[in-house]
């Protein structure tokens, strides 16, 4: 009875097997005859959204990536080199215009020891203390007047930038006048504020400001110092000394100092009027560079006016006036600007190109997988004669090639399904119509068949479960392909922007060695005037002691005239003039003397400044040296992590194409054990007649054993 069961088992399951290729058979032939239908509807086929598209995204990507780092390196390379433009032409200008100041320093005490040298002037403090002695219309008055005259013609005529001398008595009341004439300043000095602000002045000297039309009759574009003339052994007021001054000499100073194009440089006093500039007209008036109250409290400054202007300025430490330098700052900037031109250049030529990179990706990759894509839906419903026919040999047309194979052997598996479906289904028929007679069997096989149902539920149970997981490793596998490429599109990025950086690195670099070498050659200038102004010093001790030679040979000059009596006199006045050359030429010397050491000074000062910046100049150009390393390193790291990105997609692309082929295998394996539960409910059904006709059953199972074995065979081709 066992043997029998045994027996009656094995047949039930041949038929099973038998049953389910006649459901697969079924289920084909459906599929193709659908698959007709779908065919023909195939150019009803809808286009998705193109930006969705492979090749869109493609080439939005390159679009936007290379215009926006071009953009953002050309405009932060205008902004930086705008703002380092103004500070180095803010310090330039602050220092042109100090330098120029100090120059005109020395050309205002020029004129303030002209007028110290004619206060000083002993034969013009006697000639002057004479004067309120002697009445105006008499000889004497006239005979000083004259020699007064005479004096202070040699002052004038000896300075080309004297136009006129003026002399006055201290109630205003004019003396002399001398250089080129003209009448006296006004009828009553002595109510003017610049004559009482000079008598207050106690002796030292005054400066009037600069007018048009001058200060006298005949002259015009002059400028004026004044000073109280004191007698320095009473100490007694004499008279007020006017030195009436050409503009122009203050103009060439200026013609000389240039800032750069669209510049403007002025003298302006404390009231903010100009005193000298190169448009005449504008003379006496309101200067268009004011300076606050707080600014004129410094001796130096620069600053941005309201109408963007860089603005340096300098006050003179003799006449209290103001040199005032004006740069447009779009002028110093305008240079900057063509960054900015180029960037927008460069960014529309990395457009073009961007678009025509983008292009090309999008036609060389989008549209083959576009047409792929149609290929397959076409297969999808049920026309199985599409081919791709890809002539390209990279990874495109190998998934060409792929597809084209797998649509003929789904061709040939289809073809033969049916043939052997048809013939099962036959032989199925026969096998029914003999089953009917096994109704003595029908208990043994309904245990057997239970059994075979509660193993084919839980296969198909399993199944459903490996299919969920297959289909959860897909959407996993999805997402990590699309994280790789966004690393992928990264890592070029970064990689772009380190090379970038290399390139700005080294020019960096060659400009900073050019600083170094410039302020080198500047401490090797400033050591050679150092070593003038020490020979200035000698020639200065040379002239010293022949001032005291000279001294010593009036002296000797006076006692010999002094033995001779009166045939001497002659030769006394000559020594005695001597002797006042002598000390006029040793007060020149000192205040010579005074002007070399002040050079000396701030050329020491100079050489401490050099010599503190060169070392950070060095320190500077170690530290360029070192971030342009760094960025080479960054360089090299970042092709590296590209090479490993691009084995990493690789492994991945390999891992999707075996996750899709696990998933069609976990697809059929539970459409079996969905097929294997139904078939044994059928056979449980059919089973009463299947004893009686055992002899029959065993040889249409044969049958049905040689065509399950073709069958086998055909699907045996493809991996599950």
């Amino acid at each position: 009875m066992t043997k029998k069961l045994q027996g009656i088992r094995s047949m039930v399951n041949k038929v099973v097997q038998a049953a389910g290729q006649v459901r697969r058979g079924r289920q084909v032939a459906a599929t193709g005859s659908s698959g007709t239908y779908a065919v023909k509807g195939a150019s009803n086929i809808k286009l998705e959204n193109p930006v969705k598209s492979v090749g869109m995204k493609l080439f939005l990507m390159f679009f936007v990536s290379i215009l926006f780092f071009v953009l953002t390196v050309g405009i932060i390379s205008y902004s930086v080199s705008k703002n380092v433009i103004k500070n180095k032409v803010s310090d330039s200008s602050l220092q042109t215009v100090t330098q120029a100041g100090q120059k005109l320093d020395f050309l205002y005490q020029t004129f303030d020891d002209i007028s110290l040298q004619i206060m000083l002037n002993k034969d013009l403090q006697e000639l002057l203390d004479k004067i309120p002695k002697l009445e105006a219309s008499s000889y004497e008055a006239l005979d000083v007047t004259r020699q007064l005259t005479e004096k202070l013609n040699v002052v004038t005529f000896s300075n080309k930038s004297i136009k006129t001398l003026h002399l006055y008595r201290p109630d205003g009341k004019l003396i002399v006048i001398t250089g080129s004439g003209g009448s006296s300043l006004s009828e009553n000095l002595s109510k003017e504020e610049w004559f009482k602000k000079t008598i207050d002045n106690a002796g030292k000297v005054t400066w009037l400001d600069s007018k048009v039309k001058g200060y006298s009759s005949s002259s015009s574009n002059t400028f004026a110092i004044s000073r109280l003339m004191r007698n320095t052994l009473t100490n007694s007021s004499s008279g007020v000394l006017v030195l009436e001054l050409s503009t122009d000499t203050l103009v060439k100073e200026l013609s000389g100092i240039s800032l750069g194009d669209d510049s403007k440089v002025i003298i302006s006093n404390a009231d903010n009027k100009n005193i000298a500039l190169k448009e005449i007209a504008e003379i006496d008036k309101p200067a268009t560079i004011e300076l606050t109250k707080e600014q004129m409290e410094e001796e130096t400054g620069s600053f941005i006016s309201k109408d963007d202007h860089l603005v340096a300025f300098y006050k003179s430490k003799v006449s209290g006036w103001n040199l005032v330098g004006d740069i447009p700052v779009s002028s110093l900037v305008k240079d900057a600007k063509k960054i900015f031109n180029y960037t927008i250049i460069i960014a529309l030529v990395a457009a073009v190109a961007a678009i025509l990179i983008g292009i090309f990706v999008a036609r060389m990759i989008g549209s083959p997988l576009i047409n792929l894509r149609n290929l397959m839906q076409q297969g999808a419903k049920g026309k199985l004669t599409v081919r791709a026919n890809f002539k390209s040999q990279d990874e495109i047309g190998q998934l060409g090639n792929s597809f084209d194979v797998m649509m003929q052997q789904i061709t040939t598996l289809v073809q033969q399904t049916s043939t052997s479906a048809q013939a099962v289904f036959e032989t199925a028929q026969e096998l029914t119509h003999s089953s009917q007679v096994t109704a003595t069997a029908a208990r043994e096989i309904a245990v057997a068949t239970d059994e075979i149902s509660n193993g084919a539920g839980g296969l198909a149970t399993e199944s459903e479960k490996g299919n969920e997981l297959t289909h959860h490793i897909g959407i996993q596998m999805k997402q990590v392909i699309e994280a790789n490429l966004e690393m992928g599109t990264a890592a070029a990025d970064v990689q772009t922007s380190s090379e970038l950086g290399t390139k700005y690195m080294s020019e960096l670099i060659s400009k900073t060695n050019l600083t170094e070498e410039m302020i080198r050659s500047m401490v090797e200038k400033v050591d050679r005037l150092k070593d003038s102004t020490r020979s200035i010093r000698k020639i200065l001790d040379v002239l010293n002691n022949m001032t005291k030679q000279t001294n010593i040979l009036s002296l000797n000059a006076t006692i010999e005239a002094a033995r001779a009596g009166a045939a001497g006199k002659g030769f006394m006045v000559v020594a005695d003039e001597i002797r006042k050359l002598a000390d006029q030429s040793k007060q020149s010397i000192d205040v010579v003397g005074q002007i070399t050491e002040t050079i000396q000074r701030e050329i020491d000062e100079t050489v401490k400044v050099l010599s503190t910046a060169t070392p950070i100049f060095q320190e500077q150009i170690l530290a360029v040296k070192e971030a342009d390393t760094i960025f080479k390193q960054v360089t090299n790291h970042m092709g590296g992590f590209i090479v490993q990105l691009s084995t990493v997609s690789d492994s991945i692309s390999t891992l999707e194409q075996s996750q899709v082929v696990l998933s069609d295998a976990m697809t059929n394996v539970s459409a079996v054990a969905e097929e294997s539960l139904a078939t044994s409910e059928e056979v449980a059904s059919l089973s009463s007649e299947q004893l009686s006709i055992s002899d029959g059953l065993v040889k249409l199972s044969d049958k049905l054993d040689l065509l399950s074995k073709s069958l086998t065979d055909t699907l045996s081709k493809f991996e599950v």
